[in-house]
């Protein structure tokens, strides 16, 4: 049941304005950011799709052996995000953190692969990176705009309904939109097809379970996080060190680091060149995230210099 909210006059007029902002930014992130990057984050829609190896595991008790919550305290995720359950964000009361738990005991093996050091800068880089596709923030926003993130739940007003006729595989339903939802804003029928497939829910018929399911939205991005499709490796797998590059990867000079998960997730409008707002707006989350967590970013953490992936 949605929650009423009794403001004095003045501060209604101040909640109003700062609603105003919000989504007005909304409407920039949604311009700039959020179109039209779908090709480039999920491009592999006429090969084999991989679901890779995880799976849930528990301990026989039925504790899962996921080690986020030892990274990520109840306390630490209210303070990386301060303002996701504010009135002004769309996604408010969304994001709990016991859905991120309960979809991070679905892979036990994001931020439970290498050393504590290892560990904490993976999850830094998840959240970072799923911060900027949802973020609300701005540069003179309150606390600063990495205080912002999961501040939406899906893609506002999208332009079209994201429907690859081409790609048979994974078929549209009639009148279903696979607009961007959940915090990596997954998008388009070829990713909504094998994510559900992966995790047990009708993604092409029923895609809106992604923006009213909190566990599910946050399985999604786990899904897309630690899956590798080729050409592409996972992002798990380039932050806990098993990243292999091949030798198109090394003529792509596509070295790890945080700014790999960038290229792999958007690459192709982002990386290859500098100044790129977007990428400076991923690097400092990781930052402040990593402030917080009392771990050093790593190199490379852009993706300047990197080729995008061709396909």
């Amino acid at each position: 049941m949605a929650r009423q909210l009794f403001l004095h006059p003045v501060l209604l007029a101040a909640a109003c304005l700062l609603v105003s902002v919000v989504l007005c930014n909304a409407g920039v992130a949604q311009a700039a950011w959020w179109w039209p990057r779908w090709d480039s984050l999920f491009p592999s829609r006429g090969q084999q799709q991989h679901h890779g190896g995880y799976d849930y595991h528990d301990n026989g008790d039925g504790s899962s052996k996921s080690r986020v919550a030892s990274i990520v305290t109840q306390e630490l995720y209210g303070e990386m995000f301060k303002h996701k359950d504010d009135a002004a964000c769309p996604a408010h009361g969304f994001y709990t953190y016991a859905s991120f738990l309960a979809a991070a005991a679905r892979f036990p093996e994001f931020g439970g692969d290498g050393d504590l050091a290892t560990r904490k800068r993976e999850v830094a880089a998840f959240l970072a990176q799923v911060s900027h596709e949802t973020t609300g923030g701005w540069a003179t926003a309150p606390d600063g705009p990495f205080a912002w993130g999961l501040c939406f739940k899906e893609e506002i007003t999208p332009p079209i309904d994201y429907c690859d006729a081409s790609s048979t595989q994974w078929p549209c339903v009639a009148g279903k939109s696979y607009h961007g939802r959940g915090p990596i804003q997954l998008s388009w029928n070829f990713n909504y097809g094998p994510a559900g497939q992966a995790l047990g829910f009708d993604g092409l018929g029923s895609p809106d379970v992604v923006a009213a399911d909190p566990e599910v939205a946050f399985k999604t991005a786990l899904w897309f996080w630690m899956t590798p499709r080729a050409p592409k490796p996972s992002c798990h797998d380039v932050m806990v060190g098993r990243y292999r590059p091949s030798a198109a990867d090394v003529a792509a000079n596509r070295t790890a680091g945080y700014g790999l998960t960038t290229n792999i997730i958007n690459g192709g409008i982002e990386c290859g060149k500098s100044g790129v707002p977007q990428v400076d707006d991923r690097i400092g989350f990781f930052r402040e995230y990593c402030k917080l967590l009392r771990v050093d970013v790593g190199t490379n953490l852009d993706c300047a210099q990197q080729q995008p992936y061709s396909s």
